[in-house]
Order: C-alpha cells, then sequence, then structure tokens
C-alpha cells in the first residue's frame, strides 16, 4: 500500500472522538498518524495501520519525489 506524509486516511473504525480522518505524519515500520477530529497524534505499527485503512484520500497540490 502506497501511503506518504500529508496523506489522509479514512478508517475502518472511528476515533474515541468520532472522527474517522487520520493525517499520515510519519511512514515507515511505523506511522505516526494524526485525528483530524482532536488532535490527538498516535504512533501505530504498519501492519495494523494498513489493515484498517478503508480508503486514501491524497493531496492533489502535493509533489511526489
Amino acid at each position: 500500500m502506497d501511503i506518504n506524509i500529508g496523506d489522509v486516511l479514512l478508517m475502518k473504525k472511528n476515533h474515541p472522538c468520532g472522527s474517522a480522518r487520520m493525517k499520515v505524519l510519519r511512514v515507515g515500520a511505523d506511522f505516526r498518524i494524526c485525528c483530524e477530529g482532536c488532535g490527538r497524534v498516535v504512533m501505530t505499527p504498519r501492519s495494523k495501520c494498513e489493515k484498517n485503512v478503508k480508503s486514501i484520500i491524497r493531496d492533489e497540490n502535493q509533489i511526489s519525489e
């Protein structure tokens, strides 16, 4: 799965605050994601995060390297 910094992930399950949208802050073996509802930052293993993604919303203005 191709996930980049700045992408917004629509998750299968909602965060406890009620939002299902998470912004990617860091990629690697772990993902650092930020809830767009409450601003909580979470580190999660890549495999767990990729399994729970429903869709990826990409920023069209983002430059890919």
